[in-house]
């Protein structure tokens, strides 16, 4: 199925294609969002290990190859490459925004210099690509990634990583409130389950994004590129 038909909600299922997209390299960026190692950390309780093993198997057999394969394109074409981390400042996380304070699942004090917050190795940053620290969902929000995308001449926000209801949705949310075009690429992100993922495509499919796969993206830019 298309990108112009596939993931709609309620709100768009009648609605009329979209027209084609144009990336131009130069205006365009790649943000690779929250991949880090402590996502790929296998639970201890048994229990817990079976409930996360699809979340796990996708991010080894689906996502995080994917994405690799994006950034090798991305950055053969010319296009920004761009990271955004969990971390915080304080060893005690007192930077951290209450969402990263609040106890369970959203719990997180990932101290900056950590192993477990790093990017996983198989995506990590080139030398001169940007990557910056957020203790907020939103990787606009806390951060000068808005500015920096602006004074670079961004215009349009090839967004992948985790997790697609979380982190994904308000990044997509903060970047289409700035006026920027945003693209979600399906098969590079995930959420803690695949009802929980594809729910939160459609809820901001065509209203703050379009989302595409990654074959799907690179067929968007011109071919003289």
């Amino acid at each position: 199925m298309s990108w112009k038909t596939a993931f709609r909600s309620f709100y768009y299922e009648t609605a009329e294609e979209p027209e084609d997209i144009t990336l131009d390299p130069a205006t365009t960026a790649l943000l690779v969002i929250d991949i880090q190692n402590t996502y790929l950390e296998v639970p201890e309780d048994p229990a817990e290990a079976r409930r996360w093993r699809p979340f796990l198997d996708r991010m080894k057999k689906t996502v995080i190859p994917n994405t690799a394969r994006l950034m090798d394109w991305a950055r053969g074409k010319g296009i920004e490459v761009m990271f955004a981390r969990i971390a915080c400042q304080k060893e005690d996380g007192r930077d951290r925004s209450l969402s990263q304070k609040k106890p369970g699942f959203n719990y997180l004090l990932l101290p900056k210099d950590r192993e477990d917050s790093q990017i996983v190795p198989e995506l990590a940053p080139l030398p001169g690509e940007v990557s910056v620290i957020k203790t907020t969902d939103s990787a606009l929000t806390g951060t000068n990634l808005r500015l920096m995308l602006s004074n670079m001449g961004i215009k349009d926000v090839v967004v992948a990583g985790i997790f697609t209801d979380q982190c994904i949705s308000s990044t997509v949310r903060s970047l289409c409130d700035e006026s920027f075009g945003v693209l979600v690429v399906e098969d590079c992100c995930a959420a803690a389950t695949e009802a929980l993922h594809r729910h939160e495509l459609e809820t901001i499919n065509m209203i703050y994004c379009h989302v595409v796969s990654s074959d799907e993206v690179k067929s968007f830019i011109a071919p003289s590129n």
